[in-house]
């Protein structure tokens, strides 16, 4: 074994101490992607070494009502609290700039709103988390038995996508980006539900990958077209993320991936998280929802630009907080052993190093019955441990591939 490879595992070894309460085994034998097949005392398989999900939405609410993420909502699925109590070690921190914004072209001035506002609520919380930039100060943060926060943007962060911009953020903490422009196709990336402008991604589109690649930052395919999902992969010297949505395999709609670009993702090293949301993962629960009227508009912009980007904050706020509101007959909804199918579908598509999870919590999604926010995350690895699989397994899909596809673009490691 290589010394940095066993340097790496040893770093996780407080992981599961400080935030579950139990000790890994001191003998237990370690590899390059942290500890293995630990056991407890009793012998039974212990609880994942560290859980990292792929996309958690947050600031919003505190952006348009005021509220501090360190506070318990009475609704919603997310708030430091519940994310605590749901033993979660580390989350991509996902700002978002929704639709309403894009033809004001106010895009921009949101953008740096929720990020600047991330920053001052980590800070504010920072008993409980802290912000981190990359996979080694995740491992350091989690030693000290608080929650890591590594910013993402969901949406445009300028829809000609300006590099200056790009640095900008950047130099702000900012380390994954999503292409897209939520579900709009923007001037360099087509997205899986708008217009295809591009045949994929095009010259500024490459521009922006290999700039990205340049400063560290991990590239969200998530909401791009297939053709771009591939492109995108195929231009990237470093591994990239598809980092919420579910697989065309099992439901198949645009937003999901196809067995092709997940292929291409994971023969660069990438990683696919799949949501929690039942629309993405059950077929039953699929065919039910999409013979019913739809009401919730939020990733459709209005014909005509709002005037001013309080107008925009107007229009956003309806839709707060973001979760499903629908009521869904016993008999369709989907349990957490359907989405542990998911993830069983995914590791034998790509393989146990290419999977994990991106719930989309306070993205509007319809959870397993037997979840009811983010305080309930334990429930996906019952789920898993119920499907049979190792514990090297359980921990690469709860956490461990996030953290090497983020150690690996963010260090060069």
């Amino acid at each position: 074994m290589r010394r940095r490879e066993l340097i790496k595992g040893l770093a996780l070894l407080p992981i599961a101490e400080s935030v579950f309460g139990t000790k890994p085994v001191s003998n237990v034998p370690l590899s390059g992607n942290g500890p293995l097949e630990s056991l407890s005392s009793s012998g039974s398989l212990r609880q994942p070494a560290f859980v990292m999900d792929g996309h958690i939405h947050v600031m919003s609410r505190q952006l348009i009502e005021g509220l501090d993420i360190g506070q318990r909502y009475s609704d919603g699925l997310v708030d430091l609290p519940r994310m605590k109590e749901g033993k979660i070690n580390a989350m991509f921190f996902s700002v978002y700039t929704p639709e309403p914004y894009y033809p004001g072209h106010f895009e921009v001035k949101n953008t740096f709103r929720v990020v600047e506002l991330a920053l001052d609520q980590i800070q504010k919380n920072n008993t409980t988390i802290e912000l981190a930039r990359n996979a080694s100060e995740i491992v350091e943060i989690n030693s000290r038995g608080k929650m890591a926060a590594f910013l993402d943007l969901e949406g445009g962060f300028d829809m000609e996508g300006d590099l200056l911009l790009l640095r900008a953020l950047y130099r702000l903490g900012l380390r994954s980006v999503q292409l897209t422009a939520h579900n709009r196709t923007n001037s360099f990336i087509d997205a899986c539900s708008d217009k295809r402008l591009w045949d994929g991604i095009n010259d500024k589109g490459r521009k922006i990958i290999e700039e990205m690649n340049r400063l560290g930052m991990v590239i969200n395919v998530a909401h791009a077209s297939s053709q771009a999902i591939i492109q995108a992969a195929n231009t990237s010297s470093h591994p990239i993320a598809y980092t919420h949505g579910g697989f065309r395999g099992i439901v198949d709609i645009k937003r999901n991936i196809s067995d092709e670009a997940a292929k291409e993702i994971a023969a660069k090293g990438g990683v696919i998280g799949l949501q929690f949301g039942s629309y993405f993962n059950d077929p039953k629960y699929y065919k039910w929802e999409n013979s019913r009227p739809q009401s919730d508009t939020r990733a459709v912009a209005p014909d005509k630009p709002f005037l001013t980007i309080e107008d925009a904050d107007q229009e956003v706020a309806k839709r707060l907080p973001y979760v499903y509101r629908g009521v869904i007959p016993e008999d369709h909804k989907m349990g957490v052993d359907q989405l542990a199918k998911v993830v069983d579908y995914g590791i034998r598509l790509v393989g146990e190093d290419h999977i994990a999870f991106g719930s989309d919590f306070d993205g509007g999604v319809a959870l397993p019955k037997e979840m009811k926010d983010a305080s309930d995350y334990p429930e996906m690895y019952k789920a898993l441990k119920a499907q049979g699989y190792s514990q090297s397994r359980i921990d690469k899909v709860m956490g461990l591939n996030w953290l090497r596809l983020i150690r690996t673009v963010t260090e060069g490691k």
